[in-house]
């Protein structure tokens, strides 16, 4: 096969190029079920509404910003004295109860920025808001830990920047049998062909080759692993919940896999805010307690830590538009068996003593990172952190 009719056939080459260093060959993965700790981060993307998610409805200031979005009685389901949920969540309220989620308030970085991508970037890479990363958190923790890119998996068609090492990069997923299918194309064979008739390199496209030749080998792996166990749990039926049905669905195959990735959109609700923000909380919660009513009922919840985080807050106060705007610190929600701090873990914001309008950050994500890195996934937190920072202990 030519190198023109190749790059003429492969519609796939393009996105492929995403993913490079793959996956070994097919051959010799460890197909059996490790039983190790499985994480799950989930993104809430475009900056989600803290203060209207984990709401200070005790709080004078509160109501004085917020005229028109300030939850009332209605709309709020009270978890202690000073904090409250958003009614939206109240599929998440057993699992609090039950000692399965901790909240943690306050949360941000020094010298916040307001752009999505930049603030994304940041969490995603966890470096401080002066450094710029190529590599993510969870992409470090593949290239120190771990042999092959399916042990981190985002259930999306692109793969984002958290999952991204040097030496390795996750695997993005939307649909296994999609992706199988495509590698069992004429054009795939012809490729593995190639492999054993060449000595690849830059000058004929070996990189792309290689890249391709890996994905044909990962994709029969996930794919074999995963075929025989279905997963009959009902789910609500949105994109989000189909995402965490999927993650279900490979945690109970047995699928080598460490960390799983998924996000919901749509938070950046500078208008109209009210009711659409309601609206996805309600997806996120109902997503969330079908996903670990599905792990417990498969024995599977125990070694499993569902972390959830946003770019950034919003501003305290409203906007003209009954929406809010970019803000700063927020919340994080950790949700697992094992625990060590439950329910709401720290003090609620501070309204009265504000930053340019914005809450002030008390907790640094990357301590939760730390935490996470070292007593979850017993790894060397400050090496794939590149800092000694004090893990601020959860679990």
């Amino acid at each position: 096969m030519n190198r023109r009719r190749f790059i003429k056939t492969s519609a796939l080459a393009s996105s492929y190029l995403l993913l490079p260093e793959f996956l070994k060959p097919l051959e010799k993965l460890n197909l059996s079920d490790t039983g190790e700790k499985n994480l799950v981060i989930v993104q809430l993307s475009g900056g989600n509404d803290w203060l209207n998610t984990i709401v200070p409805f005790n709080n004078d200031v509160y109501f004085q910003k917020r005229s028109k979005l300030a939850l009332r009685n209605d709309k709020i389901i009270t978890l202690n004295n000073e904090l409250a949920l958003n009614s939206g969540l109240s599929a998440l309220k057993e699992f609090y109860d039950d000692g399965n989620l901790c909240i943690v308030n306050n949360v941000g970085y020094p010298n916040p920025d307001r752009s999505h991508f930049r603030s994304m970037d940041i969490w995603q890479s966890a470096s401080s808001s002066i450094e710029y990363w190529n590599t993510g958190w969870i992409g470090r923790y593949l290239d120190s830990n771990c042999q092959n890119a399916y042990q981190a998996i985002e259930v999306d068609s692109a793969l984002s920047l958290a999952l991204k090492g040097e030496r390795l990069k996750g695997i993005a997923v939307k649909d296994v049998k999609k992706l199988f299918d495509q590698t069992k194309l004429p054009y795939f064979k012809d490729i593995v062909d190639i492999e054993k008739k060449e000595t690849l390199n830059e000058d004929n496209q070996g990189y792309l080759y290689k890249t391709l030749i890996e994905t044909y080998s990962s994709a029969g792996y996930i794919y074999e692993t995963t075929k025989t166990t279905t997963n009959d749990f009902e789910y609500p039926n949105t994109n989000f919940a189909k995402q965490l049905k999927n993650v279900a669905t490979f945690i109970e195959s047995g699928l080598n896999t460490r960390v799983y990735y998924v996000s919901l959109t749509g938070f950046d609700t500078h208008v109209a805010q009210l009711n659409q923000h309601e609206k996805l909380l309600q997806t996120y919660a109902e997503g969330i307690s079908a996903f670990i009513k599905n792990l417990r009922s498969k024995n599977k919840w125990d070694n499993t830590l569902l972390f959830t985080f946003s770019e950034f807050g919003r501003r305290v106060e409203e906007n003209a538009s009954a929406g809010t705007d970019h803000g700063t610190a927020g919340n994080v929600l950790l949700f697992g068996g094992n625990l060590k701090k439950k329910g709401i873990v720290n003090d609620g914001p501070d309204l009265k003593y504000l930053d340019d309008g914005d809450l002030k950050f008390k907790v640094d994500f990357r301590s939760i990172y730390s935490n996470i890195l070292s007593n979850w996934l017993n790894t060397d937190a400050a090496k794939i952190l590149k800092s000694n920072i004090v893990p601020f202990e959860l679990i």
